[in-house]
């Protein structure tokens, strides 16, 4: 066991959790298991107010835990309006504090709960996915000049540094044909104008359903820094329309909207606009991968493998469709 990927969730119980909130941060409330992939999540409610407690992988490296902090309080500085899960400092006066379980250590935080819908609960169109792009853009413009060590770090999903995807599907012979057509359209249309592609720190996870809408409608906040990462800035678009694509037959019209409300905001260059595909089907590619290696490991978390299927799917039928046809059409519609 060498990474967060490759090591088990904690385990902890609901009852160990509402003693952490109660010993470390003072917070006296019922504790309810949360999704999660790599780690373990309880959202804790009081009598007023609602909290969610991470539990980190035993593997995660604090600089990692230490970034997301910054980062939420650098887009909150920055811009005040999106709504984040922002630390809450403990008792001792730290915003990570480190337990024990079974011999293994874990880093805990307890974050601000923030309430609304996810986007994945409530039926988008067009206009919702176009005010998406904007949001984004928006948390980007309030990223632009962070930085981070952990941000550069080796990181599978980062799809600007393909050498761990090409090392991973070595291991897996059902997609390595399909796969490796990818990475050649990846390395003949993204890596070659790779000098005219901004970079900067992103979230690098935008998907649906961790994206959260108030109860006007309004895409307000964002959810789970754990993916953040230095790369494309191109790519945090990309990463939430990847998983629009799959959800739908027909996902041309609405990428487009995504990627147009992007480029309100943040004006992107004819080369980052040019990517953008190859970028999503990059992404599809590491989620099918990395479902595939790790429900080997962890066959009882079906989280794991909630979008495999749908993005096997879109990349097989992309394969026979056209896909520069795909390139040319989202230019021409973020400039119509």
């Amino acid at each position: 066991m060498t990474s967060v990927f490759d090591t088990p969730a904690p385990d902890f119980s609901i009852i160990d959790a509402e003693k952490i909130a109660l010993d470390h941060f003072g917070i006296n409330g019922s504790a309810e298991p949360l999704v999660s992939d790599r780690d373990q999540n309880f959202r804790i409610k009081s009598s007023n107010e609602a909290f969610v407690l991470k539990i980190s992988n035993s593997m995660e490296h604090i600089d990692v835990l230490d970034m997301q902090n910054e980062a939420i309080q650098y887009i909150h500085q920055n811009n005040p309006d999106i709504e984040l899960t922002y630390p809450i400092v403990s008792k001792a006066g730290q915003k990570i504090i480190q337990i024990e379980k079974n011999k293994l250590s874990y880093q805990v935080r307890l974050l601000k709960y923030v309430k609304g819908e996810f986007l994945n609960d409530l039926k988008y169109d067009s206009n919702m996915l176009f005010d998406l792009g904007e949001f984004l853009a928006c948390l980007d413009l309030a990223l632009n000049g962070f930085d981070h060590v952990a941000a550069h770090r080796s990181f599978i999903w980062n799809a600007r540094c393909t050498n761990e995807l090409s090392a991973l599907i070595d291991q897996n012979n059902n997609d390595q044909k399909m796969i490796n057509q990818y990475l050649d359209h990846y390395n003949s249309h993204v890596l070659i104008n790779d000098q005219h592609l901004v970079k900067m720190v992103i979230h690098n996870d935008g998907n649906d359903h961790n994206i959260l809408i108030n109860p006007s409608g309004k895409i307000n906040g964002i959810i789970d820094f754990g993916d953040m990462i230095y790369s494309y800035r191109v790519l945090e678009p990309a990463v939430s329309m990847a998983y629009v694509a799959i959800e739908k037959d027909n996902p041309l019209p609405l990428i487009g909207s995504l990627l147009k409300g992007y480029n309100k905001i943040i004006p992107l260059n004819i080369y980052e606009l040019k990517s953008v595909v190859y970028l999503m089907c990059i992404r599809l590619c590491i989620s099918i991968s990395m479902a595939t290696y790790r429900k080997k490991l962890f066959p009882e978390n079906k989280y794991l493998i909630i979008s495999e299927s749908k993005a096997r799917k879109f990349l097989i039928n992309m394969l026979d469709d056209d896909i520069t046809k795909w390139e040319s059409e989202l230019t021409e519609y973020v400039h119509s």
